[in-house]
């Protein structure tokens, strides 16, 4: 079996324990954990598996012209690989209270890249236990991964993640 690649960022905050959470419920043995920040297109192109970790940053933020975040200098190699034949999930933590009109935007910003190269996403998670107004990351009527508010609902966070990985299992072979 091959190994599956999460690659997550950034480093020591919530996405990074998230991380952690889904790595154990996937079985340590089973998954390769990469820092965005250290991460390149060939380390994507040398999984068949992966599974993204991201946050969404404020508003203000997301729409300037900020390029100093692991992510912002990782996202570039997301367009230069073909996931053709490979699966992915998506995983994005965000506020739902504060940015209720944004929540988890950048799932649905990684996921649209994702899917015109070819990837076929798995983790959908309907959005009925989540208030929020508005997010990128609805794709026919369900967000495209698993929405995680570490900063208003840090107590649902270790069910969630468990549903999840449970739901995503089959498709990654364990």
């Amino acid at each position: 079996m091959s190994k599956i690649g999460l690659f997550f960022g950034p480093l020591k905050g919530s996405v990074n324990r998230v991380a952690e959470k889904v790595k154990t419920a996937l079985g340590e043995q089973n998954i390769d954990m990469i820092s965005v920040n250290d991460a390149s297109a060939e380390n994507l192109e040398s999984y068949d598996k992966i599974i993204f970790g991201i946050s969404t940053v404020g508003k203000e933020t997301w729409d300037s012209d900020f390029s100093n975040t692991d992510w912002s200098k990782f996202f570039p190699n997301i367009s230069k690989v073909d996931y053709s034949g490979k699966t992915v999930a998506i995983f994005g933590l965000g506020d739902s209270v504060t940015y209720a009109n944004h929540f988890v935007n950048a799932m649905g910003v990684l996921a649209k890249q994702l899917l015109k190269n070819g990837a076929t996403i798995v983790g959908k998670v309907d959005p009925v236990s989540y208030e929020f107004e508005e997010s990128e990351a609805i794709f026919d009527g369900m967000f495209i991964g698993l929405p995680i508010d570490e900063d208003f609902q840090p107590e649902l966070t270790d069910e969630r993640v468990s549903n999840w990985v449970n739901d995503i299992k089959p498709a990654f072979g364990l």
